[in-house]
């Protein structure tokens, strides 16, 4: 299966493990609950969704890379007490608590959630004197005395042996005791992703023409080659800030991120012709509506395929960017109507300071907002949003009126209102340079398969899909009704060959 797929059974995991009872207790028994382990190859993501699960969920996160750690620091480390066996006193090794069962501890009292993951890396990977441990646990959930918190579900990724020579084999007992699921490295799966990541253009432009080249590793005479999901990702943000800084971007750049010889190089060779389609068409005109000439349209029509989906996917990056403006204003927008819902019920009941009411809300708001971040709850563009929600709100403090009632509450309203005009008039802009899109597409390449690649990006993007389920598109829903009759038409043709040849 590839990471998405993963991503939602890890998901379904955690719900159905967090299930309880009517007496309060879970479902499937805790020693029923089986640990997870992800089995392929390195770079592909992996530690990535297990962030994203746990943002998602609102649960903790206590990730290790197990090979880092020694017996001593996951078992813990040996004292002698004295027992009393029989009448006779004896001396009797007990262990420190391990310092992992301890992390998820200081953890939970730290956020004040008692759910969580615990993620284990490279665990098939660890050191011969550390292996029993590992079985042991997989098998019972403990480190040497101590067992991992109820509520938490362990996690456990491994690579196979074709990638790293330190790998040992599990054995039949213990894997009858997790639920093993194979990963494969797939540029669908993490193109979705990425598009809704922000990832530059150039490298989904790319990748979209060389899939081949999403992940490579292999072991050649003269060393080890790889390109990795990874990879890709950390060079799509390093080219960002370099062409913000306008710093030079060439192949020993990119071979930093791409350890083969062969892709860094052909990437760098498109990286430098991306610049100049870049330059040539200037997507921010075209959205804008500014026609091109008929010689330029000719020429893009004569294009070779790399050049016209490099330029598709500008206009889906500069779009994406717009979606995401849309989405997050569209949030804060809500967050502030359930604000101002409270606070007007507050001025209905006499409150007669709604001043001092929005400015206690927008610091309950920050309080909040620090906790989840120093639990890593949120992500980086969920606190941006987080902060732009008590910002406005600060904001709104010195609007509220006076006294109580509609006459209070009249101001923070209006306040209100005019904001949704200034998102609503954003979300038509955005309506206007999506259909600016569609009509230049259209103008220069016809219903072709040109269109088809710009709705399928858009189809591949969460920011583009609420964007389009919350405001809608004339243009792209007509052209989309196109294409589906046009799939249709294909499978009702071919099933009428299919039955000529039968009879």
């Amino acid at each position: 299966m590839n990471i998405a797929d993963v991503k939602q059974h890890i998901i379904h995991s955690v719900r159905a493990y967090l299930q309880r009872d009517a007496e309060g207790n879970p479902v499937i028994p805790v020693e029923k609950q089986r640990p997870i382990l992800l089995m392929g190859p390195p770079g592909i993501g992996k530690t990535a969704i297990m962030e994203q699960i746990a943002q998602e969920l609102g649960i903790n996160l206590v990730s290790y890379t197990i090979t880092h750690h020694t017996r001593q620091s996951a078992i813990g480390l040996p004292f002698i007490v004295k027992r009393n066996y029989g009448g006779k006193e004896y001396s009797v090794t007990e262990y420190t608590m391990s310092e992992i069962i301890a992390s998820l501890y200081d953890r939970i009292e730290l956020t004040g959630v008692k759910e969580g993951i615990l993620f284990l890396d490279e665990i098939n990977c660890v050191s011969e004197t550390l292996s029993p441990t590992m079985l042991q646990f997989l098998q019972y959930k403990t480190f040497g005395t101590h067992r991992v918190p109820e509520g938490f579900l362990i996690v456990a990724a491994g690579n196979p042996p074709e990638y790293n020579a330190s790998v040992r084999d599990f054995d039949i007992v213990t894997l009858d005791r997790v639920r093993v699921m194979d990963v494969d490295a797939s540029y669908e799966a993490w193109k979705s992703y990425a598009l809704s990541a922000g990832m530059h253009a150039a490298v989904l432009a790319y990748l979209e023409i060389r899939k081949e080249h999403f992940y490579d590793l292999r072991v050649e005479p003269e060393g080890k080659r790889f390109v990795t999901a990874r990879g890709w990702e950390d060079l799509s943000r390093v080219l960002q800030t370099h062409e913000a800084l306008s710093l030079p971007v060439g192949k020993d750049l990119v071979r930093q991120f791409l350890q083969s010889d062969e892709i860094a190089e052909a990437f760098a060779t498109y990286y430098e012709l991306w610049l100049k389609y870049r330059d040539i068409y200037r997507v921010q005109e075209i959205l804008a509506g500014k026609a091109p000439e008929e010689a330029q349209k000719e020429a893009l029509r004569k294009a070779p395929f790399d050049e016209k989906l490099s330029l598709i996917t500008m206009l889906t990056e500069r779009l994406t960017q717009s979606f995401g403006t849309f989405c997050r204003s569209l949030f804060v927008q809500e967050q502030l109507r359930e604000v101002l819902l409270t606070l007007r019920e507050m001025a209905d009941e006499g409150e007669e300071d709604l001043t001092e009411a929005v400015q206690s809300i927008a610091e309950s708001m920050r309080e909040n907002l620090r906790r989840k971040e120093r639990a890593g709850f949120l992500s980086r563009e969920d606190a941006a949003t987080a902060r732009e929600v008590a910002k406005a709100l600060s904001e709104a403090a010195p609007v509220a009126g006076r006294g109580s009632g509609a006459e209070a509450f009249a101001p923070l309203k209006d306040w209100f209102a005019a904001r949704e005009e200034q998102r609503l008039e954003q979300a038509q802009e955005t309506d206007a340079q999506l259909t600016q899109a569609f009509a230049f597409l259209s103008g220069v390449f016809g219903e072709g398969q040109e269109i088809v690649l710009f709705l399928q990006q858009l189809s591949a993007g969460d920011k583009s899909l609420k964007f389009l389920h919350e405001y809608g598109n004339e243009a792209y829903f007509r052209y989309n009704r196109l294409l589906l009759l046009d799939e249709s038409r294909s499978r009702l043709q071919e099933e009428i060959r299919a039955l000529s040849l039968d009879g």
